[in-house]
């Protein structure tokens, strides 16, 4: 069963899998406001605008982190 975290701050749900994560760092260099791997959670899903975050996750290579929108049918996968 694969581990997945959410997080969600009411318009946009952060998905983590952290068995995929090749720990890039490209997600806290890029907004280090959400994310914070020195703390836990890790991800402050209210320290930036949902677009940043989005965007941000967008550049994950790993696609260890991905999203969804609260206000939208969720995809497989």
């Amino acid at each position: 069963m694969e581990n997945t975290k959410e997080y969600s701050n009411g318009e946009v749900t952060i998905v983590w899998k952290p068995e995929i994560c090749i720990h890039s760092g490209i997600c806290a260099r890029g907004l280090p406001s959400v994310f914070k791997p020195k703390e836990k959670p890790w991800i402050n899903q209210h320290g930036a605008p949902t677009q940043d975050i989005t965007d941000r996750i967008d550049k994950c290579p790993s696609k260890a982190l991905s999203y969804y929108m609260n206000d939208k049918p969720q995809a497989n996968g």
